[in-house]
């Protein structure tokens, strides 16, 4: 099957049964975990005892053979194994007066590079970029230009030209853009670079959700450590959530809009996207009807929807409409909310590391199952877990968290529930520092891009105290699914520079428009809830002919990620946003 290889095991010692047992390089202090019984050999027939077991691929692993009786390790070994390969391990006495046991490792058969398709994919996609920028220098030149304007009708193609290369000029520029403006009368033009952000990371998030291929680094980890692509990818989400409630509140005031006209539009904005989490995005249709029995109440949409509903409410209690210093719109005039915010995670805190939980040690932020030895098995999540499982019910949870397959965890935990909800409010609390930036300096670049670095730089000095620079030996591991404080500046620092970077190339140098990540961004909403719902349907999904295949699966997400895509281009050519 896809990511395993073929093992098969050769006894070839009289009278002594082993047993095969392996350890994951990815699973922190766990058990090995037993796959076979390998028979003795039969002397009489000169046969040794064989098995044949499926090992993983995706991580290197330790093998360990020892003996059936007095339990006497034989040897250990440690190998990458590659996926479909065929593979033999020989175990014999190095001689017939000596008891010392030899273990080779033989490859029969070679494995395929799976790896292949991803550069397949990324020529193909660069080779369309190629022809779309050679498309675009073409338009500069003047015959050309004339030839285009006479087969196109001339408005319709001075619109086109504006919004995919820039606008020569100011005007023309804020003309061909149909979205409502951001800024204020001294400068109306709407940010590209926070909808590439917001769209970039939408764009990554549906091929993921799709199965990236199914490769394992598109999936999330398992637990601590590693960024995978999947692990930052909803925290940009948040982060720029936050960006943008500083930039639309500004202008609804500035435009004359009641602070309590506010209120109501994000009391309904935030109680439209729980529901829609809830019934449209979270059920599977396909599954059966909606049950209340074992409907999911955790989630996506819903903890984006109660983020936005704490962190715009408190922008909207303290926010400001005059200008003044860095220090000044970054911290002091906002130190409620600074307090606010510094309360939760005293919260957060308090909850995670002294909050009881029967049958598990204090502050445990493991990921039970066979993690930590087998100690804990019934421990996922520690007081996270334990929350949502005392006020929602195992059945109201993600079933399948990643840490099941890694760690043979049994218990349900879900990654969007109760106590993350704390740091993902702390998530676009942040977010929201960016959008203060960015509206209190609109017309001086230089300044937002350096606090930009001085607020990437102070994330990730936090975040090297906390981690103490190391995957698992940190006073708080960076953990996506306990959404632990560690993983929130983490990804705060990233999010920063990222922002810093599109920022400067979308809308200081206007060296890139921002397509394609900019439709999707300007109709996140649309995109991300059309993806869930229209996953198991055609042309986002068909039936393979090799379900084994990374290269078939790759194929079927690219092409339904590209399909969003023009989708939510074909949305902005229409100017159709779908708002809440």
């Amino acid at each position: 099957r896809m990511d395993q290889a073929l093992l098969l095991v050769r006894n070839e010692l009289p009278a002594l049964g082993l047993n095969l047992a392996a350890l994951s390089a990815s699973c922190h202090q766990c058990l090995y975990q037993f796959l076979a019984f390998v028979p003795p050999s039969n002397e009489s027939l000169r046969k040794p005892g064989t098995a044949s077991v499926m090992v993983d691929t995706q991580h290197p692993l330790t093998l360990l053979l020892n003996s059936s009786v007095g339990d006497r390790d034989l040897c250990k070994i440690q190998y990458h194994f590659g996926e479909f390969g065929n593979y033999s391990l020989v175990v014999k006495t190095l001689s017939a007066s000596t008891q010392n046991v030899s273990c080779d490792l033989i490859i029969n058969e070679g494995s395929i590079n799976s790896y292949l398709p991803i550069l397949f994919a990324f020529l193909v996609y660069m080779g369309i970029l190629a022809i779309l920028i050679a498309g675009c220098l073409l338009m500069k030149i003047d015959p050309v230009r004339n030839w285009v304007y006479k087969k196109l009708n001339p408005r319709a193609t001075d619109r086109m030209i504006n919004s995919e290369l820039g606008s020569p000029n100011t005007a023309d520029s804020i003309n061909c853009d149909p979205t409502p403006q951001s800024w204020s009368t001294g400068s109306r033009q709407r940010l590209r670079s926070l909808d590439t952000f917001r769209g970039l990371s939408l764009v990554i998030m549906v091929f993921v959700n799709y199965g990236g291929g199914k490769y394992w680094f598109f999936k999330h980890e398992s637990w601590n450590g590693k960024l995978h692509f999947p692990s930052s990818l909803f925290s940009r989400f948040v982060f720029i959530m936050g960006t943008s409630i500083a930039l639309a509140l500004g202008s609804m005031l500035r435009w004359g809009s009641s602070k309590w006209k506010v209120l109501r539009k994000i009391v309904w904005r935030s109680f439209v996207l729980i529901p829609l989490g809830i019934i449209v995005v979270t059920p599977n249709y396909c599954l059966g009807p909606l049950s209340w029995d074992n409907l999911r109440i955790p989630g996506v949409l819903q903890r984006l929807g109660f983020t936005y509903l704490v962190v715009a409410a408190l922008e909207l209690l303290f926010t400001r409409a005059d200008s003044g210093t860095w220090v000044s719109y970054d911290i002091l005039p906002y130190w409620p909310q600074w307090i606010f915010i510094l309360v939760l995670e005293t919260i957060w805190l308090c909850l995670t590391f002294l909050l009881p939980v029967p049958d598990c040690p204090r502050g445990y932020l493991g990921p039970g199952g066979i993690g930590d030895f087998g100690k804990y098995p019934n421990c996922t999540g520690g007081a996270a877990g334990y929350i949502d499982r005392l006020l929602l019910g195992e059945k109201h949870m993600y079933q399948h968290p990643s840490s099941g397959v890694t760690y043979q965890s049994t218990m349900p935990y879900d990654p969007e529930g109760i106590l993350g909800t704390i740091n993902s409010i702390v998530m676009a609390f942040l977010g929201l520092q960016a959008g203060k930036i960015t509206l209190f300096y609109k017309d001086q670049p230089k300044q937002i891009m350096s606090r930009f670095v001085i607020w990437g730089i102070v994330m990730g000095i936090i975040s090297a105290i906390l981690t103490k620079c190391s995957k698992e030996e940190g006073f708080i591991p960076i953990n996506k699914n306990l959404w632990s404080i560690s993983y929130v500046t983490t990804m705060s620092c990233f999010a920063f520079i990222l922002l810093l970077l599109i920022y400067y190339l979308v809308d200081v140098k206007k060296w890139w428009s921002g397509a394609p990540f900019l439709y999707p961004g300007m109709n996140s909403i649309l995109v991300y809830i059309g993806h869930q719902v229209f996953a198991n349907y055609f042309p986002f999904k068909w039936k393979m002919k090799d379900s084994q295949s990374h290269a078939e699966h790759l194929t079927q997400n690219l092409t339904a990620t590209t399909l969003w895509v023009i989708i939510s281009y074909i949305l902005y050519r229409r100017k159709i946003f779908w708002k809440i």
